[in-house]
């Protein structure tokens, strides 16, 4: 049995055994006994994950590669662990799943070759639950990956990237080029490995955080005073000097100072 790739659920099966191994091997594995795949296909890189210590669960929407997993998989791979101890397929989407259930709260990896038109939602969706996620890595769409990882300064950096970098640490790994996939995607894809910070917590309201960041990108040219008006400024926290800045000239920590700024100004 094969499984054909489905445009509208953006799937383009990774079929190169190096990079699913190299994907695989991102993980570091310290500080989880459990890993998520999301949209694991045939699972190319479901195998590789089976040879590394942490229980695998693979999450999928597509209902005939689930049916490929449950039953040809295993026989396919008779050589893996794929009992129910080491291996878990869950049939759904990962976007509409409660977390929190699914592992008990446990701590998780999560790792996947993402479909492109949803990968930023999954990476908000981890950072919503990153108490439970101390790592994250997969494939992207080359643009969103560099954009998470990206620092200050360029424009390409935004609100993916601050909000990530806020609790990760964001390293871009290496660049999948189109070929490797059937079919083909039109563009070339990147790999980026996101590990959460020791002291993940701000020392700022997260939902102020939240709203400031997306606010001053949401009309990135202008300077933060006209950007950030919405908050009620008042003149003379107007004339500090962060306030003639555009938001892609502030670093994560600058975002948290200009957080704390409006929260005094406005208490």
């Amino acid at each position: 049995m094969t499984v054909r790739a489905k445009k509208h659920l953006g799937q383009h099966f990774l079929n190169d055994e190096n990079i699913a191994k190299k994907i695989a091997d991102t993980l570091t594995e310290n500080g989880y006994d459990n890993v998520l795949e999301i949209g694991p296909g045939m699972g190319v890189l479901t195998k590789y994950l089976l040879e590394k210590k942490p229980k695998v669960t693979v999450m999928e929407l597509d209902s005939e590669s689930v049916v490929y997993l449950q039953d040809t998989f295993p026989v396919e791979h008779i050589k893996l662990d794929t009992s129910k101890e080491k291996f878990n397929i869950i049939e759904g989407d990962f976007l509409k799943k409660d977390f929190t259930e699914i592992f008990n709260k446990q701590q998780v990896a999560i790792i996947g070759n993402f479909p492109y038109n949803i990968s930023s939602q999954i990476v908000f969706k981890a950072i919503e639950n990153r108490d439970y996620v101390p790592e994250f890595s997969g494939m992207f769409q080359k643009e969103v990956a560099e954009r998470i990882a990206e620092k200050e300064g360029s424009k390409t950096y935004g609100i993916l990237s601050v909000l990530t970098q806020a609790f990760y640490d964001a390293e871009y790994l290496f660049t999948v080029p189109p070929s490797v996939f059937n079919p083909p995607p039109k563009v070339d894809s990147g790999v980026i490995r996101l590990i959460r910070k020791e002291n993940y917590t701000l020392p700022v309201d997260e939902k102020l955080f939240f709203r400031v960041v997306k606010t001053a990108f949401n009309q990135r040219r202008k300077m933060l005073r006209s950007s950030l008006k919405s908050f009620n400024l008042s003149d003379t926290l107007k004339e500090d000097p962060i306030f003639a800045m555009r938001p892609e000239q502030l670093s994560v920590q600058k975002f948290i100072e200009l957080t704390q700024k409006i929260a005094q100004d406005n208490s």
